[in-house]
């Protein structure tokens, strides 16, 4: 196969041709002149398959019906107020949701999970999941019955998928996890990939520093006490960070909010921080977007994901990819292609078989079309061939 540009997961190429057998295993990479007469021709740039690495499949049947730009507290609220519906519709939108990602080009995706929808579908998908059992737990006294429903919840897609490798108990986010279930849980976090929402609203960072702001408005609506909890005078990400020491791989996901001194702390605390970047969800609930350019000037590991579709109008990693574009136009396309293949497969323990094109990997093959000059536009669309 070639294209104007061949991605190998790590750079842009030009005038090579990728070698894959019928199964989609990366055989080689060679020089047009070199590669025979039988070559497919497209146009745009081929490259390895996209990773998604923040995703909430089972909320795919709230698709519109959350309201946009009414900011975390109150989307948190829209969304546990409507998330039960009859497993029917659930089934039918999940199901639509992956045939959208995969068609798109994903082959890899970090899941949240809160409930056993999505054990049917990924029993038999082409897909690869990390599966992220979710834990909520801001009440001490549940601390023990959550981590005990997280582990049942995390033992079902075990049995289902054969991947205890790919699965993980995780916190929700700061704000959601007293300190007495973060305590007993972290001794599961050892050689796992451990997410967290992080620094998703203004309202996070207050409520740490002074135990005042809005988030006390979301306990409130919820019925919640949270008395118990004393502001460390710190920024959520400062007084959690250490806590996730013994986690193989950390992936803190939104991060909107967060300071530079923030995203200094955090990188420099592991070499396998990532960061996870959902700009069009950030959009759609805080009509905000990270400092995407600070990032990159501080050599931050970063990765892409869509997040829901309670909270996005699509699961597509190019979408992603487009809006950083639009609002960062001096990010290069090889950039975001870094974040989309090769960090995000690096990010979800994939690495032995996605990301790039080396040999002997099976990282799906695809095509992003409608670029100019090597670079993404409003008007690129992309699609799997392997």
């Amino acid at each position: 196969m070639k294209a104007d540009y061949l991605f190998d997961g790590y750079k842009m190429l030009r005038d090579v041709v990728l070698i894959c057998d019928e199964e989609g295993t990366v055989e080689t990479i060679l020089e047009e002149n070199q590669a025979g007469d039988n070559i497919e021709y497209y146009s745009g740039i081929l490259c390895p398959g996209f990773i998604n690495c923040h995703c909430h499949l089972e909320l795919s049947h709230l698709k519109g019906l959350i309201p946009e730009k009414q900011g975390l507290v109150d989307f948190v609220f829209s969304v546990v107020s409507q998330r039960n519906q009859p497993d029917d519709s659930k089934q039918v939108a999940i199901i639509k949701a992956e045939s959208d990602m995969s068609t798109s080009g994903i082959v890899a995706v970090g899941d949240i999970c809160n409930s056993p929808d999505t054990i049917i579908l990924k029993s038999g998908s082409r897909l690869n999941y990390y599966n992220f059992i979710e834990l909520l737990g801001w009440t001490p006294e549940r601390a023990e019955a959550v981590l005990e429903n997280g582990k049942q919840l995390a033992l079902l897609f075990n049995e289902t998928r054969k991947d205890g490798a790919h699965t993980s108990l995780c916190p929700h986010a700061p704000y959601s996890v007293s300190d007495k279930l973060w305590n007993i849980m972290t001794p599961g976090f050892k050689g796992k990939t451990v997410t967290i929402h992080n620094q998703e609203s203004a309202a996070e960072n207050v409520f740490f520093e002074t135990g005042l702001g809005d988030l006390n408005r979301m306990y409130t609506l919820m019925e919640i006490e949270s008395g118990h909890f004393k502001a460390p005078g710190t920024t959520s990400l400062q007084d959690y960070l250490p806590k996730l020491k013994s986690a193989a791989r950390i992936l803190l996901v939104h991060n909107t909010f967060s300071s530079e001194k923030d995203l200094i702390t955090a990188r420099d605390f592991s070499d396998h921080v990532f960061f996870c970047l959902c700009p069009n969800a950030n959009l759609y609930i805080e009509d905000r977007l990270p400092d995407i350019g600070l990032f990159e000037e501080l050599g931050a590991r970063i990765v892409l994901g869509t997040d829901s579709l309670a909270s996005n109008h699509q699961l597509s990693i190019l979408e992603e990819m487009k809006t950083i574009k639009k609002y960062f136009p001096l990010i290069k396309t090889s950039h975001l292609l870094i974040w989309a293949c090769s960090n995000g497969a690096k990010a979800l323990d994939f690495e032995n078989k996605l990301g790039d094109f080396k040999k002997g990997k099976q990282p799906g093959v695809v095509l992003i079309g409608n670029i100019v000059a090597g670079e993404i536009t409003a008007d690129s669309v992309s699609r799997r061939l392997v």
